[in-house]
């Protein structure tokens, strides 16, 4: 519940109690009741009567109503949002307008809440998770900031599901807490914990669709393979779907060693038979019956690498990186790509393939990736 711009804490009937203690109403001297621009501030030692002993005992009833109406909130909501109660539960809900929603999910597994960005259409739909790259979104590379996801799926009758951290986690189930990371149980949280909370909060329909950037492309499709049935299409943009073998390792360990994590407190030491398993290429059979797209570029320089590209702006530095790191980096997925595209077609799997003839590892190819995508993922969760 929210007085006046504080948020009152109702996790616990004795909190709520506290509130009629120690918060007490300011007025406005000029009028003789109170307005709708009435604050409250925290009562201390050294605080004077603000009232008159007529304008207190009106203030002491408000404050009396307010509390009970947050004790009896408490009784319905505490064992649905109460992280102590060892279950998962949706904490919080906030609107951000329109559509969207920031809402924060305490994950029982990973024992910490997890803020997701929401866009619901107000009323049943499918739901698509779109997963941030290596960074979680925690440092800025999310696709609400780096494309125009909000605008292009207003119109559409989806759900759209962003958890906004989990960086270098490729969104699996760790066998080891790592010192720098912590505990990462991913694969549970989404496929397990967050789907039946999301369903009956916003009204989803149980179809869903998942998709990932760079690191978690392979996150999406592995997801899709360890959750049969729970994902009717899967989308795979510019990621290296190869795990087992020397060239996936060695770009599994580079991506997580950026973060200062350990790949060995993920799957084991290379060689450990848990690489094989979360290889989307080795296990791709599994994929059979899940529409899936895959895309990616060739590494060299394409319509989103020039001085006015987005994430440019006219700089000549961002501009060479992003030729240069970026195009050596998909030079590598493209690789990746065509294997994992050979190996569907030979087990005659049917897969959407977009291979650009250029293009770097960049968020404006990401965009259009997405974009391309949506056709075939949206038809396939009924959207």
């Amino acid at each position: 519940m929210k007085l006046n711009g504080i948020v009152a804490d109702t996790s616990s009937r004795k909190k709520a109690l506290r509130l009629a203690e120690y918060v007490i109403p300011a007025y406005d001297r000029s009028v003789s009741e109170p307005s709708s621009r009435d604050v409250y501030f925290v009562r201390s030692r050294k605080c004077r009567p603000l009232f008159s002993r007529q304008g207190w005992l009106r203030s002491l009833l408000t404050i009396m109503t307010l509390a009970s109406a947050l004790i009896a909130s408490t009784a319905v909501t505490a064992a649905e949002a109460d992280p102590l109660s060892g279950g998962s539960a949706i904490v919080a809900v906030r609107p951000l307008g329109g559509r969207a929603f920031d809402v924060t999910v305490y994950s029982a597994a990973m024992n910490r809440q997890i803020p997701l960005w929401v866009s619901h259409p107000g009323g049943s739909a499918p739901a698509l998770y779109l997963l941030n790259a290596v960074d979680g979104g925690e440092g800025g590379g999310a696709w609400t900031a780096r494309t125009d996801v909000a605008s292009f799926f207003a119109n559409k009758n989806v759900n759209v599901v962003i958890p906004m951290t989990g960086r270098a986690s490729y969104y699996t189930d760790w066998e080891h807490d790592d010192p720098v990371l912590g505990r990462n149980k991913w694969a549970t949280f989404l496929t397990r914990e967050l789907p039946p909370l999301l369903n009956s909060r916003f009204g989803m329909t149980g179809r869903n669709a998942v998709a990932g950037v760079s690191m978690s492309a392979t996150s999406s499709l592995d997801l899709a393979i360890h959750a049969p049935g729970l994902y009717q299409a899967v989308g795979s943009y510019s990621g290296c779907a190869r795990a087992s073998d020397a060239l996936g390792q060695a770009y599994v360990y580079s991506q997580l060693a950026a973060f200062g994590a350990n790949a060995a407190n993920m799957w084991g030491p290379p060689g450990d038979p848990a690489w094989a398993d979360h290889d989307p290429t080795v296990q791709a059979t599994r994929l059979r019956g899940t529409r899936v797209y895959i895309s990616s570029g060739t590494g060299l320089a394409g319509p989103h690498d020039t001085l006015t590209s987005p994430g440019i702006g006219g700089n000549v530095g961002a501009l060479v990186d992003r030729a240069t790191v970026g195009g050596a980096m998909e030079a590598v997925v493209n690789q990746c790509t065509s294997t994992l595209v050979g190996r569907l077609h030979a087990l005659n799997i049917p897969v959407t393939v977009n291979v650009a003839g250029a293009g770097t590892h960049s968020w404006p190819y990401w965009q259009d990736a997405l974009h391309d995508s949506w056709p075939t993922l949206g038809a396939a969760i009924g959207a």
